[in-house]
């Protein structure tokens, strides 16, 4: 699909993820009317409150008072939504050139579409920052703490917004591509031919990389040192809880039970993740209309906010306060370490890809040989 075709997809798509989260935020305010509490109970209203506060545009009651405090926060709004506006329309034009809507491909474009938006929403997050912190008067106190923990929150609303992006973007996708079919008399594109044993072997490196942060970074006492190895005084001296963000893919505290069972299942869910991430990275490949160092570089980004999705949902019945469970718990446990899915997604999609090209050269490297030997015979 051409990107004067795949245009249009990604901007209905942006559109959708952009107003859904705007209409979701305008919504918070809407709970602090006089009579909005007899439809919830206290709990419920503030844990939905939570849940939206990060996209509400208008400054929440307990901001500092004075216009300019109010303009900060509608200027970092402002900003976040013009971000995961922009960062969602890239990223799903580039996936819907290299994975069109055809037949084999439409569930791998809709998976990735998804996990994409949450990546539109963690760099909003990161982006706007600053002006949110600087609204509430104490930007300099703590800084890289601060922004760790705006970073962390509002992604859980974007799993559910981003999956309405996602099948509003698929849908004209395909509408784009029958209809460039029906003028064109394009052909549906090929699927890439992939030597199994180098699918193999890109998806076991790019893996190896998610477990590093998964299995080795995210260990108990690696990530303690991690997170507290710089409080040492000054304002840029605490960039731990920053580094968890951007680093730990996994839960760096141990189940709460000390049962065997209870830790051999969530090392369970930690191969879950690495099997989820294996399997897209062993498929990309031939999915891809053309391998290069951007597509599989995005994708394994994807390829692994789909692992961290597919663990927490596995992941819900282990929480021992599960026992409450409403649309409001199963949403408050998803969306969680995106940050650290951008990082080493984005490495172990350069890797595998790096690992196909060297098969590649390899093979090429060995058929003209093979061709020189078999005339001379």
């Amino acid at each position: 699909m051409t990107y004067r075709r795949a245009v249009l997809p990604a901007v209905v798509g942006a559109v959708l993820l952009t107003l859904s989260l705007w209409w979701a935020g305008a919504s918070a305010q809407a709970l602090r009317l006089p009579g909005a509490g007899t439809m919830l109970d206290p709990q419920a209203s503030l844990q939905v409150r939570l849940l939206l506060g990060p996209w509400a545009y208008d400054p929440p009651s307990e901001m500092l008072s004075g216009a300019a405090y109010g303009d900060l926060y509608r200027t970092a709004m402002q900003i976040r939504y013009v971000t995961v506006f922009v960062v969602f329309l890239v990223g799903a034009l580039f996936l819907v050139r290299r994975l069109p809507p055809v037949r084999p491909r439409t569930p791998a474009l809709l998976l990735a579409v998804w996990t994409w938006s949450l990546v539109a929403g963690t760099l909003a997050a990161l982006v706007s920052t600053p002006w949110l912190i600087s609204s509430r008067g104490h930007g300099s106190y703590r800084l890289l703490p601060q922004l760790a923990s705006v970073i962390a929150l509002g992604q859980q609303l974007t799993v559910f917004a981003g999956l309405l992006a996602a099948l509003g973007t698929v849908l004209v996708a395909r509408m784009a591509a029958k209809d460039a079919e029906d003028v064109d008399g394009a052909e549906e594109p090929p699927r890439r031919e992939v030597p199994p044993r180098a699918a193999r072997l890109s998806a076991s490196v790019g893996t190896a990389v998610v477990a590093f942060s998964l299995l080795v970074l995210s260990y108990e006492s690696v990530a303690a040192a991690i997170q507290t190895s710089f409080y040492d005084g000054g304002m840029f001296s605490e960039p731990g809880d920053l580094l968890r963000q951007w680093l730990l893919l996994g839960f760096w505290t141990s189940p709460t039970s000390t049962a065997l069972t209870d830790w051999l299942l969530y090392r369970l869910l930690d191969a879950l993740v690495l099997a989820v991430v294996w399997w897209s990275l062993r498929l990309l490949p031939g999915l891809l209309t053309r391998v290069t160092v951007p597509a599989m570089a995005l994708c394994g980004v994807c390829a692994t906010v789909l692992g961290l999705l597919v663990s927490q949902v596995a992941r819900l019945p282990l929480n021992s306060d599960a026992g409450g469970w409403g649309p409001l718990y199963v949403l408050g446990q998803l969306g969680g370490g995106v940050p650290a899915a951008i990082t080493f997604g984005t490495l172990a999609g350069v890797a595998a890809v790096v690992v196909l090209r060297m098969a590649d050269r390899r093979k090429t490297a060995e058929v003209p040989g093979s061709a020189e030997e078999t005339a001379e015979a």
